[in-house]
């Protein structure tokens, strides 16, 4: 690749278009060649191109995201990214949409449409709080949390809020952003995903499972420490005496294979084993949610096992969380802030 043309590319998240193309001397001949079947080239949009070997290397999320720069570099008019392709870009977790658009936000008289894959949100106000994120502007993370909300759903909305906040985002910046929507569509569903968020929770699958107690009618704590044979332990989720953790096949897979594990298997399962029998030998009830149980008519079945199971500790150690428990979980939350994961 001419020189001047990677540098491009570096500098705009390895994505370049046509225009540039033919800057270096490259002419229509040229790009046949090069983004023929056994070229080393391919198209990510209608005239914006990536190279082969870095597009194969590419997460189904990294694709997305070169289609984000993709669309920006091509787009003529003033715009910022937005919604999806602002969370892509500042690493806020999504639950996968039904559409994987492109999203921009543009100054005009409100509404929006869909074009080429590119929803074109309007807006009459202006944008205070915008980041750069390489060769993009998008909107600020409070401000794309609630349009998440809005487009998707309460879920989406919430897990997109804990994280935010979990990450410095004030709330107060959050009700701003969302003052400034009191009339448009769906604010109703962004302003209940802030009055559900907690920005303790770690995870995507630690919101969905809090949700799903909270459907349940039951009152939750987050990240709530045990200390156990000198050892403390941050727990997903309470309720009374009871401990509710959520796990994914993520945290047994090694990073390698795209999860979180930094350890071998058979010592993550062990490690697990030993923390479960202390917790348990504290007098504390232990049940496990999958990512799977949110879901689909598993969703209605795990709420009915967890039923019967906080109802067994119930019955067992009692609704209140001992005092000896809650004034240790209540020091090691002073003296111990819980560090979220990067």
């Amino acid at each position: 690749m001419d020189p001047r043309l990677r540098r491009a590319a570096t500098a705009q998240g390895e994505v370049f278009t046509r225009v540039q193309c033919y800057a270096v001397g490259l002419d229509d001949h040229d790009l046949e060649r090069l983004l023929g079947e056994r070229g080393p080239w391919v198209v990510v949009r209608r005239g914006a191109y990536a190279e082969r070997e870095t597009w194969a290397r590419a997460s189904r999320a990294e694709r997305l995201a070169m289609g984000d720069r993709a669309a920006h570099l091509l787009m003529e008019t003033e715009h910022l990214m937005s919604h999806d392709s602002a969370a892509r870009a500042l690493g806020i977790p999504m639950l996968w949409p039904q559409r994987e658009l492109v999203h921009v936000t543009r100054s005009g008289v409100g509404g929006s449409r869909t074009k080429s894959g590119v929803k074109h949100h309007l807006t009459r106000i202006e944008l205070p709080d915008t980041t750069a994120v390489g060769c993009l502007e998008v909107t600020g993370p409070g401000r794309t949390a609630l349009d998440l909300a809005r487009e998707h759903g309460l879920e989406p909305g919430v897990v997109a809020m804990d994280h935010v906040l979990g990450r410095g985002v004030r709330r107060s910046t959050v009700e701003r952003d969302l003052q400034e929507m009191w009339s448009w569509p769906h604010v109703r569903t962004a302003r209940a995903a802030l009055d559900l968020a907690d920005g303790r929770a770690e995870s995507p699958a630690e919101t969905l499972g809090r949700l799903l107690l909270l459907e349940m009618g039951l009152d939750v704590d987050v990240q709530w420490p045990v200390s156990c044979g000198g050892t403390v332990f941050w727990t997903d989720l309470r309720v009374g005496c009871h401990i509710i953790e959520v796990e994914g096949v993520g945290k047994l897979l090694p990073v390698s294979q795209g999860g979180l594990a930094t350890r071998p298997t058979r010592e993550l399962l062990r490690a697990r084993e030993n923390r479960q029998r202390l917790i348990r030998a504290e007098g504390l009830g232990l049940s496990f949610v999958g990512w799977d149980d949110c879901f689909g008519a598993r969703r209605a079945h795990t709420q009915q096992w967890l039923d019967v199971e906080i109802a067994l500790t119930t019955e067992r150690y009692g609704a209140r969380l001992p005092a000896r428990l809650a004034e240790r979980a209540a020091l090691i939350r002073r003296r111990t802030p819980r560090q979220r994961p990067s």
